[in-house]
């Protein structure tokens, strides 16, 4: 498939989870993977400034051993982390180039805009850098990934038609997840134009282990595909798709991938059937039926992270992935400069204003004791 002018299949190698030899990324692994993936055909990689070991690990894998223009190499700037003034911001390019040892960017993306994170870009004219840098040759095509509202996204795109393309989560949890919210950002990046690249297809690998309820479903429409090959294909089956990345950290997760991607084949009715049985198996796990209004935030006296929390713990009712759910958690109160569930002082301001008449108080004492 040919988008921006590359030549790109539905499978990108997502680099933040290479195998690891003790706390060092396994080489030689990586580039066992990387000479399966070439050989299959894939070309697009997926690192970032912020992938502690990535960029110099895919410089010895991969950039050392193909010619350049064999290949795709995206990376990310992410300018609110760590950073101090613009300076030190756009230092992270070129940090990025030597580790890499690429010579330029095919993708370069302004990285997980969202929440006060966009503000960051905007304050150190990030934009303008990036299409300086394009200007230069060193950046082939200007992205963002992007982690908030489909209302935050429009405005983006909105104030930057500059923008190629945009890389989202999506995936068939999140599909109608009213966090995350895929199908509305996909939408709306398509309404503008923007062809699309996936992460999180398979949910940072909880996907490729879903309820057994769930599992039961996909094994039996069919017992030999690998769950973690029901998440990937949704993703990839959507429209406007440049490369659905996954991130790969074993031999065996790239010797499957590669099975059901390298001659891709989009869902038929009888798998999108299924994948709707999958669904309706999730939905029956219990959850907080919160819609994110945050009415509950505007009057809660500690600033509370209600919502958060609550999204947190259905997390874990869903997967039963603690420590994955407490990642959620600290991302989607703490992140967000909100105090965690045990900050609760029991007022009820917040029961009286919610429409959907949860028992908040209750609620935030069981994330509380759920996730401590």
């Amino acid at each position: 498939m040919s988008y921006l002018g590359e030549d790109i299949r539905k499978l990108g190698f997502g680099l933040m989870r290479l195998p690891k030899n003790g706390e060092e990324i396994d080489v030689e692994q990586t580039k066992r993977m990387v000479d399966l993936f070439m050989e299959a055909g894939f070309t697009y990689f997926d690192t970032a400034w912020a992938y502690a070991g990535s960029e110099d690990a895919i410089r010895q894998a991969l950039v050392e051993r193909y010619p350049r223009e064999s290949y795709q190499l995206a990376t990310k700037n992410a300018a609110w982390l760590r950073t101090a003034n613009k300076e030190e911001a756009v230092a992270q390019f070129e940090t990025s180039l030597k580790r890499t040892g690429a010579g330029y960017f095919d993708f370069y993306l302004l990285h997980n805009l969202g929440d006060a994170r966009t503000k960051v870009f905007e304050d150190y004219d990030m934009w303008n850098f990036a299409l300086e840098k394009k200007k230069e040759g060193l950046i082939r095509h200007i992205g963002f990934s992007f982690h908030s509202t489909p209302e935050e996204l429009e405005k983006i795109l909105q104030a930057h038609p500059e923008v190629e393309f945009v890389q989202l989560q999506i995936n068939y949890a999140d599909w109608e997840n009213r966090v995350i919210q895929s199908r509305a950002c996909y939408e709306t990046a398509r309404k503008y134009g923007k062809p699309v690249i996936v992460m999180e297809p398979v949910r940072g690998g909880m996907l490729a282990n879903p309820p057994e309820s769930v599992a039961k479903v996909f094994r039996e429409a069919n017992p030999d595909a690998s769950y973690a090959s029901w998440a990937i294909r949704f993703a990839a089956d959507l429209d406007g798709i440049i490369t659905v990345l996954s991130g790969m950290s074993s031999v065996e997760q790239m010797e499957d991938n590669l099975s059901y991607m390298k001659n891709f084949t989009k869902l038929s009715d009888s798998e999108r059937k299924t994948l709707d049985r999958a669904l309706a198996e999730l939905a029956k796990i219990p959850m907080i039926p919160c819609t994110l209004c945050n009415y509950c935030a505007k009057v809660c006296p500690k600033e509370v992270g209600i919502s958060g929390s609550f999204a947190a713990m259905n997390y874990l009712s869903i997967y039963g992935d603690k420590e994955y759910a407490k990642k959620q958690e600290n991302s989607l109160v703490g992140g967000k400069g909100r105090k965690s569930a045990s900050e609760c002082i029991r007022c009820g301001q917040c029961e009286a204003v919610c429409p959907q008449h949860i028992s908040i108080r209750d609620e935030l004492a069981r994330v509380s004791k759920a996730l401590a």
